[in-house]
């Protein structure tokens, strides 16, 4: 895939800079400046120079630490992923339900997530939606690379658990849970994505439940193992 893709578009510049003497301590405080800049202002109204203004700084100074604009995105996107907990970083008694039922954890705690976090929620939105293509190209590379969600463990898991069906290949499934569930996730915040979701009167955070129990049922039937099926996985496999 990245043969493809790469044939389709010249490299971004920041992917070729010489290596240069850094001060790691002044990266992360650009780093740091730049994520809560792109968060109050977007991607595209974000400009470097408000961020070097804000420092102290010389624009110039951060060109030489990042190559340019979408070199500093790229950096405060890979922070704020990275300071997500991944999938199975979840209590012991959580992670006994087993895969779907982590995933309901992960879905009821979105909201919270946003509130303890939102900065970080705001730079990865905007990596998903708010930047241009080579830009989000570099960032699928990234995330297929690095997998800072820890996506292949987790349906790992569920293969292991027998909760999962064996006849779809694994990147399938992990493509499913960026596809669909990440998706469903942010929609469960940001009603301009899927004005939809929650369009009738009533109790929004008993529409919210129903909704992702919804949401699970039809995973299931997708990707799940029927119950027959799993108990007669698990008992062969005992």
């Amino acid at each position: 895939m990245s043969g493809i893709s790469s044939s389709l578009i010249s490299p971004p510049r920041y992917r070729n800079l010489p290596p240069r003497p850094r001060s790691e301590d002044k990266r992360a405080k650009i780093i740091d400046a730049a994520m809560r800049h792109f968060a109050e202002q977007g991607y595209h109204a974000a400009r470097v120079g408000d961020i070097a203004t804000g420092l102290g700084i010389a624009k110039g100074s951060i060109f030489q630490h990042f190559g340019s604009k979408d070199g500093l995105f790229f950096e405060a996107y890979k922070k704020a992923v990275y300071s997500f907990a991944p999938y199975l970083k979840v209590p012991a008694e959580v992670r006994e339900l087993g895969f779907f039922g982590v995933l309901h954890y992960w879905l009821v705690r979105t909201e919270h997530m946003v509130r303890e976090d939102w900065i970080p929620y705001r730079v990865y939105l905007l990596g998903q939606y708010g930047t241009d293509l080579v830009l989000r190209r570099e960032i699928n590379r990234f995330l297929i690379a690095e997998d800072p969600y820890g996506r292949v463990d987790f349906v790992r898991f569920g293969l292991e658990r027998g909760e999962l069906r064996r006849d779809l290949d694994i990147e399938m499934v992990v493509s499913i849970l960026d596809w669909v569930v990440e998706r469903f996730q942010d929609a469960l915040l940001i009603e301009e994505l899927d004005p939809g979701l929650f369009r009738r009167q009533g109790d929004l955070s008993e529409k919210k439940e129903a909704r992702i129990a919804q949401f699970l049922d039809v995973l299931q039937r997708a990707v799940g193992v029927e119950p027959k099926e799993k108990t007669k996985s698990s008992v062969q496999t005992a």
